[in-house]
Order: structure tokens, then sequence, then C-alpha cells
């Protein structure tokens, strides 16, 4: 059971209510936050003067005054009209993450709706009745109002919805889930539409893979430096004590541990009478700490925005109980958010790109330090893992491109009141695509690496090295003979989504 209080979500709490098996419930305090603010609603409502979003018209028609008789219509009317979302549905992942969020900002007492929103939020959580919400639509200010405005439709028993592993027109399933449809008061559709929580909860939940691609990383460049033979040299924390970025010294001190008891330790290869390592590696093997750390950096940044977001305000105008204040601002601009996203699809692009190079250096006969020929068992007449690579390098390209940042691009929108947006929700789902690309990419150098770890044998890894290897092996047998390697590298893939590498994945989070 989480509480809902407004209170910043982890990143990790956010996965967890994506999966379905946390329960939701607002805390007391968040029922007498919104209640104090609602109050602040019906006495403005009630009052002649204008006040943007309750008894006034939207973007460029703020200046339009309406009648008291036409606020519930007015607000019925922004949900409608904003419900112009295209696309392929967000997840139910994401659909999950998206209604909790915007359950827990109205948590906070500032969009002034009565408690009743939040909670048939919670309900619908609770039974498994999910908007459909579609991906495409938003420019990230005013918030994200297409995709949340499918989620309102629901609410009020229009849109459609999934429930039971179907689709259902929305008040078909709110009856079925006992649940009654609401009907919106003065703000309420305002409150609904104006955040970013679509834009987070994607982002988010890409960022949570992200992290678990960059510790996986770190043990796929482990896995292939000790099948090239290389030296843990480099990762000796004197070297990083020089140069203190926090995310180079942590991953220096992974690659440190995951060697550890590795015969690639000059120690053990002095022991065991072997010819001694080669003086210094290539870059992407003996840098991994700074490029990697680099990225732990950037995905850390992004962390903390995305935490920060989960526990903030985001609509427009805000209600200040306290003093009965009703003031317009931009808290809905998801600038934030853009910014640390793009920022994170560029540094995992960069984690993509250093792979593919330690993926090249397995496969390839004039780098892979005496490996058979694309770590084909019968070079020639076997391809092995050549083509594995061409998939990487496609995956590399592809996200290249994606790594545009999209926070850069803006164009005016409602007629020039809402002059400069943040295409967050755009660098959402481009993060989301390259973080994909970055499961195959991680999944490919495990499989390359097990491989040539086989013909290294009787090379000994370090134990925590061999035990993803046996965790590999249970995904995929050895390459004995040519076969369809998509299957491999799917399979992986899916492992690595499903949390079978994630004792080493998250070992540092």
């Amino acid at each position: 059971m989480l509480q809902l209080v407004g209170q910043p979500l982890t990143l990790k709490e956010i996965a967890e209510i994506a999966s379905g098996k946390v329960r939701l419930e607002l805390a007391q305090a968040a029922m007498a936050q919104m209640e104090a603010s609602r109050r602040v609603v019906r006495r403005v409502a009630g009052e002649h003067r204008p006040v943007y979003g309750i008894n006034t018209g939207f973007g460029k028609l703020c200046e339009v005054r309406i009648a008291d008789d036409a606020i519930e219509r007015l607000q019925l009317n922004l949900v409608r009209s904003h419900a112009c979302g295209l696309g392929r549905p967000l997840s139910p992942e994401e659909t999950r993450v998206v209604m909790a969020l915007r359950a827990n900002t109205l948590a906070l007492g500032y969009s002034g709706v009565r408690p009743l929103i939040a909670e048939i939020l919670v309900a619908m959580l609770d039974r498994g009745v999910l908007p459909v919400i579609p991906e495409k639509g938003s420019v990230g200010a005013s918030g994200d109002l297409a995709p949340l405005a499918h989620l309102a439709l629901s609410i009020i028993g229009e849109g459609e919805v999934d429930y039971q592993g179907r689709r259902w027109p929305s008040r078909e399933a709110l009856s079925l889930a006992g649940i009654e449809p609401v009907r919106l008061e003065a703000k309420e559709g305002l409150a609904l539409l104006n955040g970013t929580q679509a834009l987070t909860a994607v982002g988010g939940l890409a960022l949570w893979r992200a992290w678990r691609v960059a510790g996986l990383a770190d043990v796929a460049g482990a896995m292939s430096l000790e099948a090239l033979m290389g030296t843990p040299v480099a990762f000796d924390q004197r070297i990083h004590a020089a140069r203190p970025h926090a995310g180079q010294a942590v991953t220096a001190a992974r690659l440190w541990s995951l060697l550890e008891g590795s015969d690639v330790d000059p120690s053990r290869r002095r022991a065991q009478g072997a010819p001694p390592a080669r003086v210094q590696d290539a870059y992407s093997l003996r840098c991994m700490p700074q490029v990697h750390g680099a990225v732990r950096d950037a995905l850390e940044y992004a962390r903390a925005a995305v935490e920060t977001e989960t526990g903030s305000a985001t609509d427009n105008p805000l209600v200040f109980a306290e003093t009965g204040d009703v003031l317009s601002g931009g808290n809905f601009h998801g600038a934030p958010l853009a910014l640390a996203f793009d920022s994170a699809a560029i540094a995992m692009t960069t984690l993509a790109g250093i792979g593919e190079r330690r993926i090249d250096r397995l496969v390839n006969p004039d780098l892979n330090d005496g490996l058979p020929a694309f770590l084909a068992s019968d070079p020639g007449v076997s391809s092995g893992f050549m083509i594995a690579q061409v998939v990487a390098a496609s995956l590399l390209n592809e996200s290249k491109v994606l790594a545009h940042p999209a926070s850069v691009d803006s164009l005016p929108t409602s007629g020039g009141q809402e002059d400069h947006v943040s295409m967050g929700m755009t660098a959402a789902t481009k993060l989301r695509a390259i973080v994909e690309n970055g499961e195959y990419m991680v999944a490919i150098e495990l499989l390359a690496a097990a491989e040539a770890l086989r013909y290294r044998e009787p090379f000994e890894p370090g134990p925590q090295i061999r035990r993803v290897v046996e965790v590999v092996r249970s995904i995929a047998p050895p390459l004995a003979e040519d076969r369809p390697l998509s299957r491999d590298i799917e399979a992986t893939a899916a492992g690595i989504r499903q949390g079978r590498f994630d004792e080493w994945a998250f070992a540092e989070f």
C-alpha cells in the first residue's frame, strides 16, 4: 500500500506502480488539503471578477468571461475538445503511472478540485479500469493537454478504457467496476488536463529502464574485457580519485568488483605463468569508467528532475488555500523534463556507441585477440555473430537519429498565447525508443561475450561474471552451429526487462 499526499515518488516507486502490484490510497491529510483549496474555488466561482480557468475561457480565450450557468458546460467542453490524441495508446504500465501521478499532484491541494476527483482515479487503478490514452498530440505546455483529456474523458464516462482484458466504452466499464462517473464542476476539467503527468510517466519509466541498461553495460563491458584478455589496471581507484566525477568513481568501483577473482588480474596471471597483460586496452575497454560514468551522471540529473516533478503542482491556475489567492503561472511547462529526457537520450546513445565498439572487438578477427572470426564454430562455413554486430550498428544508427533533442524546438500554439512549448512528450517517447535499443545492444554484448569466454577456457572469469554467464546460458545455449540469433537476442532482451539480471543491474541504485 502506498499513501498519496502529494509527495515526490522515486523511480523505483514509479516502476512498482506501473507493475500494478502496489495499491494506492489517498491520505487523510491529502483529503483535507483538497477540501481547503476547493472552498476557495467555490467562493471565487460565486464572485463576478474574472479568474482564469474558473469563469473564463482558455488559452487565447482567457479574456472571455463565462456566465455562471455555463461554468459546468465549460469544463465538459474543455475535456471533449482537447481529446485530440492520436496514435497507439500508452502501455498499461505507462497509463497506471499517469493516473497515479495525476492523483498525487491533485492531492497536494493546489488544484482546487474536490477530493472525489482524485478518489475516482485511485478507484479506477485499484479495479483495473485503465483509460485509453493515445500517445501523440502533446507539446508539453500547457502540459499534456491532449493525453490528459483522454484520461479525463474516462472519468466522466466518455471515451474508452481497457478493462478485464478488452476495450470498453468508459461508462460501461465504470458501471461493471462499481464506479460512478463524475460530473465536473468549476475548474475540475482544467485541473485534470493541465499538467505534465503523461510525459513524466512515459519518460520516468523509460528512465528506470535506462538505469537498468546502464548497470548491465558495466557487466557486459567487464565480460568483454575478460574475453579480450584486457587489464583491470585502468579501474584502480587512485586514477579516479584524481578526477572525482561521481559516476566515474562508481563505475570504476563496479568494474573492479566485477573483475575481482578473474584470471585477468595481473597477480593471478603471474602466478599462473601466463603472459603479462597488454600495457593498455582500447578506449572502449579502458575508458568505461569515464564514459559509463558520464552516462550515470546524466541519468542522475534526469532522475532528480523526474522525482521532483512527481511531487509538484503542475496545473494552472494554482489555488493557495492559506491566503485564498488563485494565481496564474506556468508550472505546466515541461522544459525541466524535456531537457532531462533529451540529456538522458544523448547519454544512452553514447552508452550504445561504446557498447557497439566492444561487440565489434569481440567478433572482428583483426581485433579480437585470437578468438575465432565472428565467434563462429567453423569460420567461413559458419558466420557466427557477424550479423549480430551488423544489427548493433543498425540499432546505434537509429538511436543517433533519435538523440536529436526535442527540447530545442518550439512552435506557437493556441493563437500565439502559448508561444513557447517544451515538446517534452516527444523527448519522452524518443528516450523510450533509445532505451529499448539499448536493451537490445546490451543483450547482444552479453551473448557475444559469453560466447567468446567459451573459447577462452580454461580461463576463469570472476565469480560474479560466472553467475551472469549462467543466466545468459539459461536463456540461450552456446552457438555450436549457426542458428537464427534474433530469437536469442529477443529472449535475452526480454530477460533484461523481466529483471533476470537486476541483481547486477541495480547493485548501486
